[in-house]
């Protein structure tokens, strides 16, 4: 073997050295190993069932904030609605209150003469 071929460090076990186009050197060639291809492929489903699951999660929370959210109408508008006939309800009492003063003064006034 050439000197060059001894001084390259090999990474891997099924690493193999070839010659380079260049003079007076040479490149590593890297196969995996097949442990090494199955780990490749596992982590590749893993990336892909993990994407998956991080956006039907995203996708539960947007769901529940526009749930919160329409619920949150709803609520403003039941309260509006009831500070409406509270609104009706004491403008009604004012003015049968009213004419049962009316009425009493009414009587009182019948009641002196």
């Amino acid at each position: 073997m050439s000197f060059f071929l001894k001084a390259q460090p090999i990474i891997r076990q099924a690493a193999i050295a070839r010659p380079s186009p260049r003079l007076f050197s040479t490149a590593v060639i890297y196969q995996k190993a097949p442990t090494e291809t199955v780990k490749d492929g596992l982590k590749a489903v893993d990336r892909t069932v993990s994407d998956t699951i991080v956006a039907g999660i995203d996708k539960g929370i947007e769901v529940k904030d526009q749930a919160a959210s329409t619920a949150g109408m709803k609520a403003k508008e039941a309260q509006g609605e009831a500070q409406e006939k509270m609104g009706e309800a004491q403008g009604k009492y004012a003015e049968v209150k009213g004419e049962a003063k009316g009425k009493a003064q009414e009587i009182q006034n019948k009641a002196q003469s």
